[in-house]
């Protein structure tokens, strides 16, 4: 018989307080914290956790043309250990490429944006890239290429 491989991203009941708190270092913890006040203000969504490590605001359904389908936050993070790891659109590096280059230091993944610091980041280009990602997963804006 076969069996259905079932999502790991999906919401829990952790609380995302004694999550964030369980950060061990200080700096990354800090982050995390602004991070999660910044993506809640954007989206006007509370921060829940999917998964063991994600912190994920709101959430909207996808349909690949595999048929695979399943539901996903708007727009989250995780804080670990090298860098935190902000989950966006896929292919927003080149749907916002203007955006990008006014971020700051960064690195770019498959719908991931890599980060070492908030401090070193320009935070309206991080709101920017936060709201497109949540309109464009809410569909209320089309992913465009500025």
């Amino acid at each position: 018989m076969a069996t259905s491989k079932q999502p790991v991203t999906v919401p829990t009941d952790v609380s995302v307080d004694d999550f964030l708190a369980a950060v061990p270092d200080d700096r990354r913890r800090a982050d995390a914290e602004r991070l999660r006040a910044l993506m809640g203000e954007v989206t006007g969504e509370p921060a829940a956790m999917w998964g063991p490590s994600i912190v994920g605001f709101g959430s909207y359904h996808y349909t690949y043309e595999s048929g695979r389908s399943g539901d996903a936050p708007l727009v989250g993070f995780s804080p670990r250990k090298q860098q935190l790891v902000v989950y966006l659109v896929g292919g927003f590096e080149a749907r916002y490429g203007a955006v990008l280059a006014r971020l700051g230091p960064h690195k770019t993944g498959k719908g991931c944006l890599y980060l070492k610091r908030l401090d070193d980041v320009d935070e309206s280009a991080l709101r920017e890239l936060v709201d497109r990602t949540a309109r464009v997963h809410k569909g209320v804006d089309r992913a465009s290429k500025r």
